[in-house]
């Protein structure tokens, strides 16, 4: 199982990064990261993580991930990294991690969460300062951290 969740995260990582055009550009990709997959299963994989495609100006269509648009405004990604200064702790238990704020915060964040639609996590419930993050079978600590800090840049270094 943790070969599927780590070839997962690689496949988002490649999609997000580039252009990838076709599931064999996919594959060879992914055999320069070490997975060695057939066709099919990256077909299950790309099923997964609901990827789709879009136009692209130069090369015909490329994968996206749904929700994961990187091109947000400056004011979003200012007002992401803000709510990162509420940030306090996180600890988890199983498939759940706990997120400590300052008061306010817990709901902002929870909803950045929430809208950067991560396959690591299946949902969150927030209060005034605590959030609930549930997660999928078999992801680890450094895998939500590190979505997590992909979302929010301004965690590294308070996680």
């Amino acid at each position: 199982m943790k070969k599927k969740i780590e070839r997962l995260s690689v496949i988002r990582e490649i999609i997000l990064n580039g252009n990838v055009q076709s599931q064999d550009e996919l594959l060879v990709k992914l055999k320069q990261n070490g997975f060695c997959l057939t066709q099919a299963t990256l077909s299950r994989d790309l099923k997964i993580l609901q990827v789709g495609k879009i136009p692209h100006p130069a090369k015909g269509y490329v994968y996206i991930i749904p929700g994961a648009d990187k091109r947000e405004n400056s004011q979003e990604q200012t007002r992401v990294n803000f709510l990162a200064d509420g940030f306090k702790g996180l600890q988890f238990s199983g498939n759940l991690a706990v997120v400590r704020t300052l008061p306010g915060y817990a709901s902002s964040i929870a909803a950045v969460i929430d809208k950067a639609v991560l396959w690591e996590i299946i949902g969150t419930i927030a209060g005034d300062d605590t959030i609930l993050i549930i997660l999928r079978e078999g992801v680890s600590k450094t895998d939500l951290i590190n979505a997590l800090i992909n979302i929010m840049p301004n965690l590294k270094g308070k996680v």
